[in-house]
């Protein structure tokens, strides 16, 4: 059968695409421990839903390849976050989320055990 269609009309099977867009979903693992924590959790819930752009949530750092930092990170958690960051496999991402996961934000001005930036 000789069917003539458009030129923006592709005929192809789903599946293969499936596979590839899942070989390049990034595996996230969320880390909030403030306020900029919510608006993650809000961010991965059903109004947003980063997980139909390929955004898959992970509970453990062994399955992820970005973590997402969220909130005022103290001296005491900073050994924890250093140790769930090597624990990733690679290659491995992170993101600051917030002034607080940046630059210490508004408490390091304050108080002596605030970390001044998650890359600290």
């Amino acid at each position: 059968m000789d069917i003539e269609l458009p030129n923006n009309i592709i005929l192809t099977k789903l599946e293969p695409f499936f596979r590839w867009a899942l070989s390049h979903s990034i595996y996230m693992f969320p880390f909030g421990t403030a306020c900029c924590g919510m608006e993650l959790i809000a961010v991965n819930a059903a109004r947003y839903d980063l997980m139909r752009f390929g955004v898959i949530p992970r509970s453990t750092p062994r399955q992820a390849d970005l973590m997402t930092v969220a909130g005022t990170i103290t001296e005491k958690m900073a050994p924890l976050v250093k140790r769930l960051y090597e624990q990733m496999a690679t290659p491995k991402y992170v993101i600051a989320i917030g002034s607080c996961a940046i630059s210490g934000g508004p408490y390091h001005y304050d108080t002596y055990s605030v970390v001044k930036g998650v890359d600290k």
